[in-house]
């Protein structure tokens, strides 16, 4: 019986040195496998061990990368056998089958999102009006949703909630998720990509991971779920009865996420 293993990335699996949250002493810190390059610097990691496990799970279960990242911004991560299997990028925008971008998905995306939304130029307009020094960049992804990057440390009080309010009655969601404010149309989700995937595999059973808002209905979607104790959804406590949370932070969370993930897809 084939088992679906749909996980997002970046604090999930992948983590940056600023969301490591190690604080014990050198001798037991755990060993760092850099998993993405950025302008010829390392940027993302994961530790040796959950590499390893996930290289076992891969073997095991159809495994699925599921990002809010681009394509372009996923192809930086050298993650197992790349361009091999599935990848859900975009927040369900794209769907990658060996590497390529299955077109005729890409635009039933498009097709979805924008029956009951308003168009991303108002929600760009708007984010040009709402921006002060606090906002270091504005970009739009796969001209499907908006993101800007912020200093956190500057950001006003309320200006995410009023920016959710705005979004909210015009048929988009935000996210806060590091530096990283996103605005998506409420239509565009990584659980229907999932669902598209596990009816081509053939799939019965689901499981998932992820850390923001945004990944709420792939663990909601899944027939088991497993989120860190950080992140967006642990900061608003958000819970579910088959959702699990790991006892580790930061990346040695994602250790725990892939040791946790590899039992269930391989248990009798």
């Amino acid at each position: 019986m084939t088992v679906l293993v749909c996980s997002d990335l970046d604090r999930t699996l992948i983590y940056s040195a600023a969301a490591f949250a190690l604080d014990g002493p050198d001798e037991t810190m755990p060993r760092l496998l850099c998993v993405e390059f950025y302008q010829g610097a390392p940027l993302s990691y994961m530790t040796e061990t959950a590499a390893r496990t996930l290289e076992t799970l891969a073997t095991a279960a159809t495994f699925v990368p599921t990002t809010t990242r681009t394509p372009e911004q996923y192809r930086r991560v050298n993650l197992l056998e790349k361009p091999a299997g599935y990848a859900i990028t975009a927040n369900g925008g794209h769907l990658l089958v060996d590497g390529e971008d299955d077109p005729e998905w890409a635009a039933s995306v498009r097709a979805r999102v924008a029956d009951g939304c308003a168009p991303l130029a108002d929600v760009q307009e708007h984010l040009v009006r709402i921006s002060g020094e606090f906002v270091l960049k504005r970009r739009s992804a796969s001209d499907l949703f908006a993101y800007t990057v912020v200093d956190r440390a500057a950001l006003p009080a309320g200006w995410v909630e009023d920016l959710t309010g705005w979004c909210a009655e015009r048929g988009w969601r935000t996210s806060l998720q590091g530096r990283k404010v996103y605005c998506l149309p409420t239509g565009l989700t990584k659980a229907a990509a999932a669902a598209e995937v596990a009816r081509r595999a053939g799939a019965p059973t689901m499981l998932a991971a992820g850390d923001s808002l945004l990944d709420i209905e792939l663990l909601e979607a899944a027939d088991l779920s497993i989120r860190p104790a950080h992140g967006e959804l642990h900061d608003t406590g958000w819970t579910s009865p088959a959702t699990a949370v790991t006892a580790a932070r930061g990346i040695t969370a994602g250790q725990e996420i892939a040791a946790w993930l590899l039992e269930r897809a391989t248990a009798p």
